[in-house]
């Protein structure tokens, strides 16, 4: 395989767009981008990740089905309420109700299995560790022991010679500087979504801890808002 290709996991979001923009950017090529249809309640993601695929052209978008409804305990996965109007605060003063057990955990593991099966050493993801929401497998920590996994648990890179990084440009980043580094770089954020409790159009509910912090983000980024928010 010829040039220098990635995977990019694609939420459809500000943060896994912006993240492709920076892999393509960096010039990996060909890029390729991987979504979960999981049992999630804002399945409009998928369209926006799809969408978004088409236009930063990569060379191959998959959706993965997994059902997580199975295990529950989520707003995200559950019949639990998102939680709405929280202060900055009160976000991050713990794991929020809308973490969804061991997630990126599993999506990690299912491009960790793709990346062999292209024979690729790279993969992308936007996780962040200053606007996350109390995620614990947003933490760098988390990433690392992940990569040190990969590399003692794979056969690319224990018989082939070959370690695979995981990449996070944004980790350390806030939300107005994610959005400022997508904005030079040329991203359309109207194509993602970020809310955790859509309508049924896709517009965004404006009052989820993701809503707030996309808000904030632009606001503070001195970027326009182009979300469609249902009020």
């Amino acid at each position: 395989m010829c040039g220098n290709p990635a995977i990019i996991l694609s939420s459809g979001g500000i943060d896994s767009t912006t993240c492709l923009a920076i892999a393509k950017h960096e010039g990996f090529s060909p890029l390729y981008s991987l979504s979960f249809d999981y049992g999630q309640r804002h399945r409009y993601e998928l369209t926006a990740a799809a969408q978004i695929a088409k236009a930063l052209r990569v060379a191959e978008h998959r959706i993965i089905k997994i059902d997580l409804r199975q295990f529950g305990k989520s707003a995200l996965t559950d019949a639990i309420d998102v939680p709405k109007d929280r202060p900055a605060a009160q976000m991050s003063a713990g794991i929020p109700i809308t973490y969804v057990p061991a997630r990126n955990t599993i999506f990690l593991s299912y491009a960790l299995a793709w990346a062999e099966v292209l024979e690729l050493r790279d993969i992308f993801i936007g996780v962040n560790a200053v606007d996350y929401s109390g995620y614990p497998d947003c933490r760098p920590q988390f990433i690392r022991a992940f990569e040190a996994m990969t590399n003692l648990a794979t056969r690319m890179t224990v018989s082939g010679g070959r370690s695979l990084r995981i990449h996070t440009p944004l980790i350390d980043l806030t939300k107005a500087q994610i959005i400022r580094r997508g904005a030079d770089l040329g991203v359309d954020y109207r194509l993602t979504h970020s809310c955790y409790d859509p309508d049924e159009q896709g517009r965004a509910c404006g009052r989820c801890d993701s809503c707030l912090i996309r808000k904030r983000g632009f606001a503070e980024a001195g970027v326009a808002d182009p979300t469609v928010y249902q009020s």
